[in-house]
């Protein structure tokens, strides 16, 4: 395969499964492992590819993650997040649950409470939440971006503001360290807007990966938020400002979660 292509293609698996490692590249490819790093050096030189541990990842900047790469990833840091972020959700409680990996881990979490209203803008969250007979579900109207089962742009936002809830549960795909949350897709900034400004509560959900990425588009600060939720908070300057905010931090570590499920 010509080198130009050989890269391409190296590329397209880092997307679709969130990382490439050298000794299945070199299998793949039936080249030598030499050959394969010198493909990856290549290729973080030009910004597509950031160096880890036995490969690479795709690097962050303007485009996300394909979903079930993202899923995948850090999948028990979101699973013991989600869990710490359920145990603050009372029952006969309202709440709106938006879009992200991490946000379906609490709905994942939830799937026992009771008394519950739940206003989504995200497919998935709607089927893990269908066969709990104790919470209705209401899905938010609006364009549906068939990558991740979101519903996104003007008319979810305004479906979204007929409501005032209890919670609102929100991600993000990067967070600076100024306190900026950020992603990738514009068409939900009016959406994450409507669901701050209309809940009493505003709950992040966010593993530690996401400090150390970056995307274009800002929808939020952390100022609007009452809590966040992570596996561990790495940076000083975004503790220190959450502090400062009154922002509560909660850490939850994987083996918490299972922890819990197990009791």
């Amino acid at each position: 395969m010509p080198l130009a292509f050989r890269q391409q293609e190296i590329v397209e698996l880092a997307r679709t499964n969130g990382r490439v490692l050298v000794e299945e590249l070199a299998e793949h490819f039936g080249l030598s492992l030499q050959t394969v790093r010198r493909d990856l050096n290549e290729l973080c030189e030009q910004g597509l590819l950031a160096r880890v541990h036995g490969g690479a990842v795709l690097a962050m900047g303007t485009e996300n993650l394909a979903y079930e790469a993202r899923r995948a990833l850090s999948a028990s840091e979101k699973e013991a997040i989600g869990q710490r972020c359920a145990e603050e959700i009372p029952n006969n409680s309202s709440l709106f649950i938006n879009i992200g990996t991490t946000t379906e881990a609490v709905a994942r979490a939830l799937t026992r409470h009771q008394g519950l209203l739940v206003i989504t803008n995200n497919l998935n969250v709607a089927s893990i939440l269908m066969p709990n007979q104790g919470c209705e579900v209401i899905v938010a109207g609006g364009m549906l971006r068939r990558s991740d089962g979101a519903l996104v742009g003007e008319a979810t936002a305004d479906f979204v503001k007929q409501f005032k809830v209890d919670y609102a549960v929100i991600g993000a795909s990067a967070i600076d360290e100024d306190g900026a949350l950020l992603d990738y897709d514009y068409r939900e900034v009016r959406v994450a807007h409507a669901l701050l400004e209309n809940a009493r509560q505003a709950f992040l959900v966010a593993d530690r990966s996401k400090l150390s990425r970056s995307a274009p588009v800002r929808i939020a600060h952390v100022s609007q938020l009452s809590a966040y939720f992570t596996d561990s908070l790495a940076s000083p300057k975004l503790r220190r400002l959450c502090q400062t905010l009154g922002v509560e931090v909660h850490e939850a570590a994987p083996d918490s979660a299972s922890e819990a499920v197990a009791e």
